[in-house]
């Protein structure tokens, strides 16, 4: 195997904590449109909303892997339904959208971005739609690649294979971080890079596929480990 010149991260759940992130998004979202457009509110909560947006994903399998689009007009179809227009669609996105990018990063990110950037290229690959430049993080990777842009979801390895060639890279060139064993660890895999499981909480490896053979409790133990991943 040849050194790993690069290093591809997911975003969601691997440098913060997602769910929290979403909850708070959806809470504004809902506060808003109490607020401004309360016909909405009269008729669904939270629970109802996410129920329209499941239905709306299975109407629509070939946009599953595009959450902005999903939410979007899962909205619309929530306008529509009280007599507002699309606008409110786009006004009730932008206050989601906004607190999804309000993140609280693990500890270990910044320290480990820091480290890492003066000796790997850094990119950025979520099944997500998270914005690294409103999170502040955009300047430590040359490149982010979201399943919405890719028309795919990891862990179909034609993502990772994207990003590789936008990059100009083999597929043994790369490791890829990531805390999902299916969307990052076998799809990395089943790309050709090497999968690094970032396993924050301990968890044990059920899948039938071998366990990954570079596993991390955190950030910090990265660089040690990709190191001694590298031919003697």
């Amino acid at each position: 195997m040849s050194a790993i010149r690069a290093i591809f991260f997911d975003l969601d759940d691997t440098l913060w904590d997602c769910r929290p992130v979403i909850l708070r998004a959806e809470h504004a979202l809902l506060d808003f449109l109490r607020e401004h457009y309360p016909r909405v509110t009269d008729r669904h909560d939270l629970e109802s909303m996410r129920a329209l947006r499941v239905q709306v994903a299975r109407e629509h399998p070939a946009m599953r892997h595009d959450f902005t689009w999903l939410r979007l007009e899962t909205l619309r179809r929530h306008a529509r339904e009280v007599g507002y227009t699309d606008a409110m669609a786009d006004a009730a996105f932008e206050v989601f959208y906004r607190v999804r990018n309000d993140v609280v990063l693990y500890d270990d990110v910044r320290p480990a971005l820091d480290r890492l950037h003066a000796e790997y290229r850094l990119f950025a690959i979520s099944n997500g739609n998270a914005n690294l430049r409103a999170i502040g993080l955009d300047h430590y990777f040359e490149a982010t690649l979201a399943a919405r842009d890719a028309g795919t979801l990891k862990p179909d390895p034609r993502m990772f294979e994207i990003l590789l060639q936008r990059a100009g890279l083999h597929a043994h060139d790369a490791a890829h971080v990531g805390d999902d064993p299916e969307a990052d660890v076998e799809g990395a895999r089943a790309a050709g890079l090497l999968p690094v499981w970032l396993n924050r909480v301990g968890s044990t490896w059920t899948r039938e596929s071998p366990a990954p053979r570079v596993e991390i409790a955190s950030l910090d133990e990265l660089p040690k480990a990709l190191h001694q991943a590298r031919p003697a």
